[in-house]
């Protein structure tokens, strides 16, 4: 599996793209007006540079990626800034008018499926899982400077200090999270240690022992010699923990869900970014899979490349 770039700035940009020694006629005719401009979602990241890597190594078009989080993405993207954001939810209304403001029409594009996986130190020995309630009773905003030790969570856990470690506001994970766990979107307590970089939220967890974090499955997998994943109870189901194929079928519920790039319309007539984009759905499903990530199912890849060969605007689901 192709290892985690770890950024260094939340906003850097990444050149990954690279020039092709024999380049195809077509491309001679249509030569690249620039790079094409990615950014957003962490959780996204790794299948987009892994795609971009494939790409690259066909193509001679320039492809550079940053990590500003799926809010941060689309604020840059709603002012026509990128081409293509990567997003770990859908896109709110908030940001569908910023886009008509901005004169951004957009493709929304799902690239595979995600499930949040809540974590902890290696070495933690008391946590066998966690309930949705005791997620949300240890992430809602009364929680802040209450809930401070384990013992607090579940009265047969230690009395040890608990340290929290999550997505920043601007992360599509942690509008996901808190409203699938709290209940509102972006409502939680405020008392943790927030990062756009998922790479962060791995060091924090990894190197305390009484700490607890979450983030996207793929940055589990590439960090489980050192992270214990918890399985999550839903109401009277049984625990269960992320998996490909618990994600796939649903099974990992709440925290399963789709995950998006949006392309700008006027953006995806530059061949460069056609191309592209092209290529992340014609080859991104064994990408995904191989950084961690489950696939669309063909059917699901069929519909997105319908979409995308129609240039249908909009989003399918709006929070």
């Amino acid at each position: 599996m192709r290892t985690l770039t770890l950024l260094i700035a939340l906003i850097s940009m990444a050149t990954v793209g690279c020039g092709q020694d024999n380049p195809s006629a077509a491309e001679e005719a249509a030569p690249s007006s620039g790079p094409v401009k990615i950014d957003g979602s962490s959780t996204v990241f790794p299948i987009t540079e892994a795609v971009a890597e494939e790409f690259g190594m066909k193509d001679k078009a320039r492809v550079t990626i940053g990590v500003s989080g799926t809010g941060g993405g689309f604020k840059k993207f709603c002012a026509g800034e990128i081409d293509v954001t990567g997003a770990s939810r859908y896109i709110k209304s908030s940001e569908q008018a910023l886009c008509t403001e901005g004169g951004i029409e957009y493709v929304e594009l799902p690239v595979a499926y995600d499930g949040i996986s809540v974590v902890v130190h290696k070495s933690n020995t008391w946590v066998d899982y966690l309930t949705v309630d005791e997620l949300k009773a240890l992430w809602e905003p009364a929680a802040q400077g209450t809930i401070t030790n384990w013992n607090q969570v579940r009265a047969s856990f230690p009395d040890k200090p608990i340290s929290l470690f999550g997505p920043g506001v601007d992360s599509g994970t942690f509008d996901y999270f808190t409203k699938k766990i709290v209940g509102t979107s972006q409502s939680s307590r405020g008392d943790y240690t927030a990062s756009e970089d998922d790479n962060v939220v791995v060091h924090g967890v990894s190197t305390d022992e009484g700490a607890l974090g979450f983030f996207g499955y793929a940055y589990y997998i590439e960090n489980q010699s050192k992270l214990k994943v918890v399985p999550i109870k839903a109401g009277d189901g049984e625990a269960v923990s992320p998996t490909l194929e618990t994600i796939a079928d649903g099974s990992y519920t709440p925290l399963s869900r789709p995950i998006f790039i949006y392309v700008g319309t006027e953006s995806s007539k530059r061949p460069e970014v056609n191309r592209f984009v092209e290529f992340y759905l014609n080859d991104g499903a064994p990408l995904a899979k191989e950084v961690g990530y489950i696939p669309l199912t063909e059917a699901a890849i069929g519909e997105a490349k319908a979409r995308y060969a129609a240039k249908t605007p909009g989003t399918a689901k709006a929070d």
